[in-house]
Formats: C-alpha cells, sequence, structure tokens
C-alpha cells in the first residue's frame, strides 16, 4: 500500500463551508510559502463559490488571486473545482465559454480540475473534460454521492468507468453532504479500485460526524488522495481536520510523510483568523455542530438552513418536520438527483410550496419546471411521462445534451463590455456574473482613473446589460 495523499482544503472548502468563502488573498498571502514546503498532493484554492465571493463581496479580481497564489506555491499542484457546464456559475454556458474558460484557468496556474455534476450526466462533463485534456491540465472527474434506489455499488462503478473512458486521469467520490458512512465508504472504493485503473479521490465533510472515520475505513480499502482542511477551519460543515489524519497514520502503511511539525506552523497561523471570524459573526457557531439531520432527511447542512429560512419568512417555521418528509417525495418525483447546487434548491423550494400551498404542485417554480423539462441534464431515473406532463403540459422535454442548444456566445460577451475589457480574462467574469462582474469593472475603472463609479461608466460610453 503505497502512502496516502492529502489535498489540502483550507484555502477554498473549508472557508467556503464554514464562512461563506470570505477568507481574502490578503489573508492567505503570508502563509502560501510555508504551506508549499508541507508536501501535500494537492491545494485546492480555488473555483467553487471563491470566483462569485471575491468579485460579489471582497472586490478582488478572482484571476489576480489565481496568480498570486501561483507564484507563491512553486512545488505543490494548485486544483479547482468546475461544474461542468455549469462551470463556476448557475446555468448551463456555451461550449465556447466552457472551453476558454478552462484554458484560462490552466493558464493563470490550476493544475488539476475537478469536475462534477449536480444530476451525475456526464454529458454534462464532456466539454470540459476535453478542454482540460488538450490544455494539458489533470482532469479529476467526479461523481456526486448520495443514497437511492439506483445509487448502488454498480452505479458508482459503472459511472466511474464510464468517466475514466471518457479521459478522467483520476475518480473523485464527492460526498458533499456528508452522507458517507464508513463501512459503505470501504465498500464504495473497494468497488472502484476493481472498476478503474486511475488513482482514486475521496472527498467528504464532517456535517454528520462521520469523515474522520469515513477518511480511515475509505484508507483501508485503498482510497490514494483524501481532502483535509487545517483544524481551525475543519469540521462542522468543512473537511475532518488534517493534523489529526496525519498523526493517525504516521508509523503506519499509510504514512502521509507530512511533519506534523510543519503542519504546526500553519495552525497557528489560522488560529488567530478563526478567532476573528467568530469575533465578527462571519463564523457562525451553528455551523461547527454535529448535525445528525443530515443522515435522518439525507439533506446537506447548507439546504437544511435555507429551508429553516424559507419557512421562517413565511411565518410557516412550525412545517419543518412536514417539509423535510416532502423533500424525499418530490426527490422522487424528479428522478432521485443527488442534493447538490443546483438541485438542493431547486428540490427544497418546491417542498416548501407544497407545503405551504396545501397541495402538492398547486405552485411550481420555473426551476422546477427547467429540471422536469430537462433543462439541467438527464435525471439519475427516468420521470414518469404523467408527471412531466402534469408540470410542464404540451412542451416538449429536452433529450439531447442541454448545451447542444445553446449558440456560441463569446464573441457577443466579448462585444458588450468592449470598454471595460483589462484582461482577456474580464470576459469570462462577465460570462459568469454580469451585473455583479460590471459593477467590479466600474470600481476598478473609477480606481485607476480617480473617477466615481458612474462617471467612468459615462465615460466608457458603455450600458450595463
Amino acid at each position: 500500500m503505497a502512502k496516502v495523499k492529502i489535498t489540502e482544503t483550507v484555502l477554498r472548502d473549508a472557508h467556503q463551508s464554514l464562512i461563506a468563502t470570505r477568507m481574502t488573498t490578503a489573508e492567505m498571502l503570508p502563509i502560501l510559502e510555508k504551506m508549499d514546503t508541507v508536501g501535500y498532493h494537492s491545494m485546492e484554492v480555488w473555483g467553487g463559490a471563491t470566483f462569485d465571493a471575491c468579485l460579489r463581496f471582497l472586490n478582488e479580481d478572482p484571476w489576480e488571486r489565481l496568480r498570486i497564489i501561483r507564484d507563491k506555491v512553486k512545488n505543490t499542484k494548485l486544483q479547482m473545482l468546475f461544474r461542468g457546464q455549469n462551470i463556476l456559475g448557475y446555468r448551463h454556458y456555451s461550449d465556447d465559454v466552457v472551453s476558454y474558460f478552462v484554458q484560462k484557468s490552466i493558464a493563470n496556474g490550476i493544475d488539476i480540475i475537478r469536475i462534477f455534476d449536480a444530476l451525475n450526466d456526464p454529458r454534462n462533463l464532456k466539454t470540459a473534460i476535453d478542454a482540460t485534456k488538450r490544455e494539458k491540465g489533470h482532469v479529476q472527474a467526479a461523481f456526486s454521492y448520495t443514497t437511492g434506489p439506483c445509487y448502488t455499488l454498480e452505479y458508482y462503478a459503472k459511472y466511474a468507468k464510464e468517466l475514466q473512458e471518457m479521459g478522467a486521469d483520476s475518480i473523485c467520490i464527492k460526498d458533499m453532504a456528508g452522507l458517507l458512512k464508513p463501512y459503505d465508504a470501504y465498500d464504495l472504493v473497494k468497488a472502484l479500485k476493481e472498476s478503474v485503473t486511475v488513482p482514486v479521490q475521496l472527498h467528504t465533510h464532517y456535517t454528520a460526524g462521520l469523515a474522520s472515520m469515513t477518511l480511515l475505513k475509505a484508507i483501508e480499502a485503498g482510497v490514494d488522495v483524501v481532502d483535509t482542511a487545517m483544524s481551525p477551519l475543519a469540521m462542522g460543515t468543512s473537511q475532518p481536520p488534517t493534523e489529526t489524519l496525519v498523526a493517525t497514520l504516521a508509523g503506519t502503511e499509510y504514512d502521509t510523510g507530512i511533519d506534523l511539525k510543519k503542519l504546526d506552523e500553519i495552525t497557528r497561523f489560522f488560529t488567530p483568523l478563526r478567532e476573528k471570524y467568530l469575533k465578527s459573526g462571519q463564523l457562525d457557531p451553528k455551523a461547527l455542530k454535529v448535525d445528525v439531520n443530515a443522515l435522518l432527511y439525507q439533506v446537506p447542512g447548507g439546504m437544511l438552513s435555507n429551508l429553516m429560512r424559507q419557512l421562517k419568512e413565511a411565518g410557516k417555521s412550525d412545517l419543518l418536520s412536514e417539509v423535510l418528509a416532502e423533500v424525499p417525495r418530490v426527490r422522487a418525483d424528479v428522478g432521485y438527483p443527488p442534493l447538490v447546487t443546483p438541485s438542493s434548491q431547486i428540490v427544497g423550494t418546491q417542498a416548501v410550496l407544497n407545503v405551504i400551498g396545501g397541495e402538492r404542485y398547486k405552485m411550481v417554480t420555473k426551476e422546477f419546471k427547467g429540471i422536469v423539462r430537462g433543462d439541467y441534464g438527464k435525471t439519475p431515473m427516468p420521470i414518469d411521462p404523467a408527471f412531466v406532463k402534469k408540470i410542464i403540459g404540451e412542451e416538449q422535454p429536452i433529450t439531447c445534451r442541454p448545451a447542444d442548444l445553446l449558440k456560441p456566445e463569446l464573441d457577443d460577451l466579448r462585444k458588450q463590455i468592449a470598454g471595460y475589457i483589462e484582461q482577456e480574462e474580464d470576459v469570462l467574469s462577465y460570462a459568469l456574473f454580469e451585473q455583479v462582474a460590471l459593477k467590479f469593472f466600474e470600481a476598478r475603472k473609477a480606481k485607476k482613473y480617480g473617477l466615481d463609479a458612474t462617471a467612468a461608466d459615462k465615460d466608457l460610453g458603455v450600458h450595463s446589460v
């Protein structure tokens, strides 16, 4: 058994999970060179919600963040999370935008792209996988782990094999809700190792309190790489702590080869940051609790808090147990999608409407119609044709790959922001988050020319769209 490798998530998923992705580049900068000497397999530093948060909340250019990190991290591979045809946004983008985003991500310093789809529809991964191969990046194809009638070991093993055949250099089990139990992890890793020849990696969350045990059983089953986070930003809805796992495996056949003394320096760096986030309220102590509801209702922590908020706003907080019972029924009606962005929000909101409305599907959201119609891709199990007709009427369901219906977008996008472009990557920022990116570009111009943002806008003759 080769030593176990570690992907460190403290600079991406850990702070995304615990403090809504609010760590700034300036806060990361002093520790980057030390982290580079640890001997991690990779550091996850980009993608997911970091791109949106940089532009929307931190007034930072996400591309500049990536370049700064790459400049300081010379020896460790940099990794990002990529939502297939959704890239880092919330809709499907045309193939030219997806390919160009991959090209620019790798050109600016990314080595490994973890690509997944919310519905586990391999067609939604194809363009991103092909583009990553073309750019000589490492394709880590991930599947969203969940439970349900179709989610057998055979289902996952077959899907992993298909991903390897599509070009995956490694496979990732993406357990976004922390539902994977230790002995199930053992069986799953064994099944995958029999099905594929590429390395297998495990990503899980501590939400239900299982994660460290789950990693250990996966390691015993032969998993190659695991995701962990430095302890000040570990546990709760984040990943299991790096230091604990390194100490557990030290001196065994799975020894990571990582020096705990080096990790201690990094722990000391992040500890005051954690205290700062707690003091400011960015880190809610509730996010650090073990949430057994995740196991009882198969509902990820973020989805649960979202349901509670929606009910509170409607003055119906007392209906939470009814909504939690309705979630699996709605999920069954739409073909058992994994509950991850955006399907978790779509299913959850519809469950709330079904309970509050007093009649199931009396009110239906635009997004729910979209998932039934096939806008997001093929659901893991077929949806009953009678239910499809009930929700979308006489509209024709989409049976092709949804992105096949999209025209190329890049040239139009370039024209729309011609006066703002300072770097080629700006067109991609705008493609994903139009209004948010425009606001950022206006502020950037204003700072550069000493104008206020509206004056900068007029000066450029550019109109917000």
